[in-house]
């Protein structure tokens, strides 16, 4: 009996992708479950074990100790000593209330409970594993496309980009493997609920951190990006060593870094400028290729000529 029960636990285990641990506490949840549906001892303190040796089911109720019982939840002096031979009156004892054939009348009424059990520790293991991954770049597997939203497979679980965090520019097709911005988790009454994205323009920079190692290092670091999907990105950097081009760092040799972000972006234009505290000399910067004579700043408007 131990070897099948170990065996099923550990199936069960791999198949959900929880601990065995988990899946044990949800078999023992859904005897409390089944005895208190079976006996009608909803108001007492039940409890229930697996023995790990054999796989046999038990159940048990709390009792306080006290000298004349009158209450369900009370139990005699001697009985309790049966029990527990050092227990003093005010104690509490766990009494083995185990029907007989329980586990033929667990196994009947428990199933449903044992699989919500499991589906709820399931749903929060992926919940915790992808919360932690907001705003990293995740790999996917187009599953399906519903009504212009693109469904991905992300490993056992399932991800959601609806049109506007797609690039019009692009085509989705089933079986295709994307890299995607994880943009949020949250809980649904279905499960967690994965958004991700194409578009955000923080995939940009999550991609240079990718692609250039001194902007993943902190040598460079990325002031500000603004993006049109599709059509053209600018990028503003700035070094915070001194004799390091924070252009050329991300551009590479030849070009090779930031084609590399292009290719990955289906051929986007993507413009490294580098970043001023001068207001004017940023926004001549940022508007090359364009050949800019003079920029005018009205600071209180927050606005350039």
């Amino acid at each position: 009996m131990k070897g099948e029960f170990l065996t099923a636990i550990n199936m069960l285990s791999t198949e959900k992708g929880v601990s065995p641990e988990i899946v044990v506490e949800a078999l023992e949840s859904a005897l409390v479950s089944a005895y208190k549906r079976n006996f009608n001892d909803t108001t007492l303190n039940v409890s229930a074990q697996i023995d790990p040796s054999t796989g046999e089911p038990r159940v048990f109720i709390e009792k306080t100790v006290v000298e004349e019982p009158s209450e369900p939840h009370e139990i005699g002096v001697a009985e309790a000593r049966a029990i527990k031979s050092d227990v003093e009156p005010g104690e509490c004892v766990l009494e083995d209330v185990t029907p007989k054939s329980f586990g033929r009348i667990a196994a009947q009424t428990a199933k449903q409970h044992i699989v919500q059990k499991l589906r709820e520790a399931e749903r929060k293991r992926v919940y915790d594993e992808f919360s932690e991954r907001v705003g990293e770049i995740v790999h996917g597997l187009v599953q399906r496309i519903e009504q212009r939203t693109v469904i991905l497979e992300l490993g056992k679980t399932e991800a959601v980009m609806p049109p506007s965090e797609q690039v019009p520019t692009e085509r989705y097709f089933p079986g295709q493997r994307l890299r995607v911005y994880l943009v949020e988790v949250h809980e649904t009454h279905k499960g967690p609920q994965l958004l991700v994205s194409r578009a955000h323009k923080m995939m940009i920079k999550r991609l240079f951190e990718q692609e250039v190692p001194e902007i993943f290092t902190g040598t460079v670091e990325i002031k500000a990006i603004a993006r049109e999907p599709g059509a053209r990105s600018k990028v503003a950097v700035f070094a915070h060593q001194e004799g390091i081009d924070p252009v050329g760092s991300c551009v590479g040799m030849r070009g090779v870094r930031i084609q590399n972000i292009v290719n990955e972006l289906s051929g986007e234009k993507i413009d490294v400028i580098p970043w001023d505290a001068d207001p004017a000399t940023f926004v001549a910067s940022a508007l090359s290729p364009a050949q800019v004579q003079r920029v005018e700043i009205d600071e209180p408007e927050k606005t350039a000529i």
